[in-house]
């Protein structure tokens, strides 16, 4: 996992997560882009940054050519970083999916973020993880109605706790694999919360991570 912090205009910041699939490239969503962005790796509680093991600026940005903020199309972005960072116990690389793999509803992800714990809570400075289930197709559509089961997946159950707000670019985790990337969702926490399919932009990942 990492911690993104983004610099707007100005002084305004806010967060993201994040998480690492090379050395030097951390994948997050598009809306996470910003004037200035910072990485933390390596530490559960961002309220102690001294604990933190990489603290790494951000060299160029990648959102995809495609992110459209009114539908969330597309909602995917790497982060080339200013250098590769050592891999260890606490920083390591998540796998990404095979391409002929596909999830089924009911099967059951993990999310994790330092986002709101109820819509009301300011952010959490732990690092918090639920398990959700992937939800079927009409649900899904049943709660937005744009949704593309092709680029998209939903995800948690209607009594079940949720991504919320500061979550955003974190994975989905399946089998230990990332299969999506934390995208929106209701403003008030309400399952389900939707994720960018990581699957699909698989060759988009291909060529960006060919050309940096």
């Amino acid at each position: 996992m990492a911690y993104l912090k983004i610099y707007e205009q100005k002084s305004k910041t806010f967060q993201c997560g994040g998480f690492l699939i090379q050395e030097d490239v951390v994948m997050t969503a598009a809306h996470c882009n910003g004037r200035k962005i910072e990485v933390l790796l390596g530490t559960n509680n961002i309220g102690n940054i001294k604990n933190c093991l990489r603290k790494i600026s951000v060299k160029e940005t990648f959102p995809h050519e495609g992110y459209n903020k009114d539908t969330h199309s597309n909602d995917i972005m790497l982060l080339k970083l200013d250098k590769k960072v050592r891999l260890t116990n606490k920083i390591n690389l998540l796998k990404l999916p095979d391409p002929q793999t596909r999830l089924e509803p009911g099967q059951w992800c993990s999310v994790a973020g330092w986002g709101r714990t109820t819509h009301r809570e300011k952010f959490s400075n732990k690092l918090m993880e639920v398990e959700l289930r992937v939800q079927k197709e009409e649900r899904c559509k049943r709660f937005y109605e744009n949704y593309n089961p092709t680029t998209q997946l939903c995800a948690g159950d209607k009594k079940g706790k949720n991504s919320m707000k500061g979550d955003s670019g974190g994975p989905l985790v399946c089998d230990n694999v990332a299969q999506g990337i934390v995208s929106f969702g209701d403003k008030k926490g309400n399952p389900p919360s939707f994720y960018t399919r990581i699957s699909f932009f698989l060759p988009w990942i291909k060529e960006k991570l060919r050309r940096m």
